[in-house]
């Protein structure tokens, strides 16, 4: 069975230069976390970005995280992921993760559409067979005929989407992370890629997205967790959990 837990998760990030102007630091983070002093170094100033979070989801569990910018939610994504390693606590995960925060990592626009899609597959976890299995796929729902043998240079923006939207939708997800949603293009294009995603997040045993957008949340989400300050105040139905956002931002206004 598919499983992440968090056990009373900490992650502090240290403020180098602090005392020099921990103001100016402290708004180019903009963490929204807590401030305090490196427990083993006295003299260094941290920032406890993720307070105390213990989560516990199962297969079929689509879980959206809720909150202003600098709340934790991309922090704790990246905790899941394994980017960042907890100051205290456990992260344990059954079965593969796949962090997708962005589409086609490490692309080099002088590589081809063939190249840096396989570049771009083993960055997220793939083995090369895998990607290569996946390149007829990948290269008909792009659309990019002769183009995918051309350097990714030569491509318009939108053909770097549509290339980066049918690579990261062919992947087999497992537990799959996401930072908002996946962009899929021109409005012509992102007809055709609505049933993709949707089909795409179907096949993840878990889900946990952060977004601004309720409608996403609302869409893809079973249950949902709201943040504040690099807590999760509480878990629950997407509703009331949007509901009690609301009243929370309503209260700073």
């Amino acid at each position: 069975m598919t499983a992440l837990i968090l056990d009373h998760v900490n992650v502090d990030f240290p403020i180098y230069g602090a005392q020099r102007s921990l103001r100016k630091v402290l708004l180019e983070r903009a963490t929204g976390g807590l401030i305090g002093r490196d427990e083993k170094r006295s003299n260094r100033i941290t920032i406890r970005a993720l307070v105390d979070i213990s989560l516990d989801l199962k297969d079929g569990d689509r879980l959206g995280l809720v909150g202003h910018n600098g709340a934790g939610k991309s922090t704790l994504l990246k905790v899941m992921a394994g980017v960042y390693e907890p100051a205290s606590g456990r992260v344990l995960t059954r079965g593969r993760i796949t962090p997708l925060f962005e589409t086609m990592p490490g692309i080099d626009l002088e590589d081809t559409g063939y190249e840096n899609t396989i570049t771009a597959g083993m960055l997220f976890g793939m083995t090369r067979e895998e990607v290569e299995q996946k390149i007829p796929e990948i290269e008909e729902f792009s659309e990019l005929g002769e183009y995918f043998a051309l350097p990714v240079r030569s491509y318009s923006a939108g053909m770097i989407t549509r290339l980066g939207f049918a690579l990261a939708t062919a992947i087999e997800p497992g537990i799959l992370l996401m930072d908002e949603g996946i962009g899929a293009g021109d409005a012509r294009f992102a007809e055709r890629a609505a049933k993709r995603m949707d089909d795409f997040i179907g096949r993840s045993r878990i889900l946990v997205l952060a977004s601004h957008s309720e409608a996403l949340i609302h869409s893809t989400c079973n249950k949902a967790a709201l943040m504040k300050a690099g807590k999760i105040l509480e878990v629950g139905r997407v509703d009331d959990i949007f509901n009690n956002y609301h009243k929370l931002m309503s209260t700073k206004l």
